[in-house]
């Protein structure tokens, strides 16, 4: 029977109270339980990574999407054909070899990379010859206030000019008397470096080719007995 304010009976809090005491020991005892396996060395494990469901809430079921790649900044493309031929400082000899060797193919060889201190890529064009690929005309266009200018050329063929690492990499064969195109008796390696607003020459190769190699004779093959 309860009584007007709504407080228990003397018998319900004689049993709650028990109740309370029996539930605290119990905790107690699982308490201790677990201690023990903690510090020993035949219990849990004393140390380790966290799982993921008991650092900072528990974790999704379903995995985290995969994060997608942000798409390369495609270089600037050139008109590569127009630039050589407005450009004045590129000889006339040059520019009559830059003609289509089919349909509207021509021949040239654009690369796009750093080079100088400009905020844009730099441009190499190597031109070429259509019946043999000898390379005629090699040039480096900076661009400067939202137009391309000519920073280096070199027009004494066979010429090549690449982009290595940040350095412009310009190999000129060279031919001794009688030697045909295809068969250059070396080559010389010309490594330019940007400074000052200008290339200059950091250092060169030069290589010699075997005249041996290919052109030896088959030996006879030997009689029988």
């Amino acid at each position: 029977m309860r009584g007007l304010t709504g407080g228990r009976t003397p018998g319900e809090t004689g049993r709650t109270t028990q109740a309370a005491s029996t539930a605290v020991a119990v905790f107690v005892a699982l308490g201790v339980s677990l201690s023990g396996c903690g510090t020993g060395g035949t219990g849990a494990r004393d140390e380790g990574p966290a799982h993921a469901d008991t650092v900072g809430g528990a974790a999704s079921s379903s995995p985290a999407p995969a994060a997608k790649a942000s798409p390369s900044k495609a270089p600037d493309r050139v008109d590569a054909v127009r630039l050589v031929k407005a450009d004045p400082k590129v000889s006339p000899e040059v520019k009559r070899e830059l003609k289509p060797c089919v349909a509207d193919e021509y021949p040239v060889d654009v690369s796009y990379g750093k080079l100088t201190d400009g905020s844009a890529d730099d441009v190499v064009v190597n031109v070429l010859t259509c019946g043999d690929a000898v390379g005629v005309g090699s040039y480096v266009y900076r661009e400067e206030d939202g137009a391309y200018q000519n920073v280096f050329r070199a027009e004494e063929p066979p010429v090549y000019a690449e982009i290595d690492r940040g350095d412009l990499v310009v190999t000129k064969q060279v031919y001794d008397k009688g030697d045909p195109v295809s068969s250059p008796s070396g080559e010389n390696v010309i490594t330019y470096r940007w400074a000052s607003d200008r290339f200059t020459e950091a250092y060169r190769t030069h290589n010699d080719y075997s005249k041996a190699a290919g052109n030896a004779p088959t030996p006879a093959p030997e009689p029988d007995g």
